[in-house]
């Protein structure tokens, strides 16, 4: 009977052992088969260099159609001839190019009616290199509202696609349509020419460095003329009014101009007008046909005078340590030379954080405005040298009632500095001491 209960065990244990490994072996395949079906599957897939146009048909609305021109690039050729944006035009193609649906609805549907797609709300056509051409259809929206029916022409399946994958391609010429007003290169720019407040200012650049030129020659603030040729390279249409251009043209011809601009590239010269009606600016431009409508940032980043891009600063060392300063303050003068980290005047190392206060403070030195005159004799100057020996820049400054009237050596220009800059930087340069003594070991 023992051997009789064993023989049952050894059994049951050899089949229990079977089963194990047959299911840890069927696992992974019908986990695989699994995945593969709830994989949802391409709608489309084509070569985003390979496609030459584009159509999109929405119902009730003018059909839209771009070509490649031949530079290659995207142009719109109806309801009109319009240059293209390119980066919104790509958006689209990139987003055909490999179009995944949410899921399969039907694999050979006989009825597509019923999902809207007889005369489907969207239709978009691509044409290849080969002139092939795929037709995406787009019908109605799902009962949970989160996608849309779709299918291609020559393809029997329907799918549904995602709403934000429909909306993509639910455009028109005004969303497609190349909205610059100057289609300059900002790295190629080595001219520009602002009117505003009843003043021509001249810019140019010198590889990275911009200069005034009229009515200066003046030191420029680098960053408020890039700021500038940024507003010109962003100037755009403003396309969410009316397209009323008969009321845009009368706008501006009717009201005050703001500025006008010239951008010199390689390319050539363009020109920008800036014109304000009551609340609304309107600009014309040589680089486009028509007047529009721009964002009132265009107008009031336009809208400056000569001093808002005058260098206020009287050196122009910036945050690298100079080499040497010279300072020379009635009887009073000093000099300290740096070398590796450490400072040193008359060949006595001195602390170098009282040093670090004192060019601090010469480095912050700026006008509080620009002055015509009220320059006389000069009661201080400072001299500073950096950038390995190649800048020397000298200040000279005259005491003009409470204030000081500063000029940069070879310079005409007069900058107005207010007394208590000077108050510390006299402090500053009185305050700087001997370093400690190094501790004996």
């Amino acid at each position: 009977m023992k051997i009789q209960g064993l023989l049952i065990a050894a059994i049951v244990l050899v089949a229990l052992s079977g089963t194990l490994y047959w299911s840890n072996h069927r696992k992974p395949a019908d986990a695989e088969a699994k995945a593969s079906a709830d994989t949802p599957p391409k709608i489309l897939t084509l070569s985003q260099a390979d496609i030459v146009k584009l159509g999109i048909k929405k119902r009730g609305a003018e059909e839209l159609a771009l070509a490649k021109n031949s530079a290659g690039k995207w142009q719109i050729t109806a309801p009109k001839p319009l240059a293209a944006d390119q980066d919104s035009v790509s958006s689209i193609l990139s987003t055909l190019s490999s179009l995944s649906s949410d899921r399969l609805i039907e694999e050979k549907a006989g009825n597509l009616d019923q999902y809207g797609l007889t005369q489907p709300s969207l239709e978009v056509d691509v044409t290849e290199k080969d002139n092939k051409t795929r037709k995406l259809l787009i019908g109605d929206d799902t009962p949970a509202g989160s996608a849309a029916f779709a299918a291609v022409s020559d393809d029997p399946r329907v799918f549904t696609v995602a709403s934000y994958n429909k909306n993509s391609f639910d455009k028109n010429a005004k969303d497609l349509r190349d909205k610059r007003l100057l289609t300059f290169e900002t790295d190629k720019v080595t001219r520009v020419e602002l009117l505003a407040k009843k003043q021509t200012i001249e810019f140019g650049r010198n590889k990275d460095q911009w200069q005034i030129l009229r009515p200066g020659p003046f030191r420029a603030e680098q960053f408020q003329v890039e700021d500038l040729v940024r507003t010109l390279h962003d100037a755009k249409m403003d396309l969410t009014g009316s397209d009323d251009e008969k009321k845009a043209a009368r706008a501006f011809s009717s009201s005050a101009l703001v500025a006008a601009a010239k951008v010199t590239d390689v390319s050539g010269t363009q020109e920008l007008q800036v014109r304000k009606s009551k609340d609304d600016y309107y600009a014309k431009s040589s680089a486009v046909a028509g007047v529009y409508k721009v964002l009132s940032s265009t107008g009031t980043g336009l809208d400056k005078n000569l001093d808002d891009f005058r260098n206020k600063k009287l050196f122009d060392f910036g945050y690298t340590d100079p080499d040497k300063i010279e300072l020379h303050d009635g009887s009073k003068s000093y000099s300290f030379s740096k070398t590796g980290s450490d400072w040193s005047s008359n060949g006595i190392k001195m602390d170098a954080d009282t040093v670090r206060t004192l060019v601090g403070n010469i480095r912050d030195l700026s006008a509080s405005k620009f002055a015509d005159s009220g320059f006389t004799t000069p009661v201080m100057d400072i001299t500073v040298t950096s950038d390995v020996g190649k800048r020397t820049e000298k200040v000279l400054l005259a005491k003009n009632g409470d204030r000081y009237v500063a000029k940069r050596e070879n310079e005409h220009a007069l900058y107005e500095l207010n007394a208590t800059s000077i108050d510390e930087l006299q402090k500053s340069a009185a305050g700087v001491k001997h370093a400690a003594p190094t501790a004996k070991k």
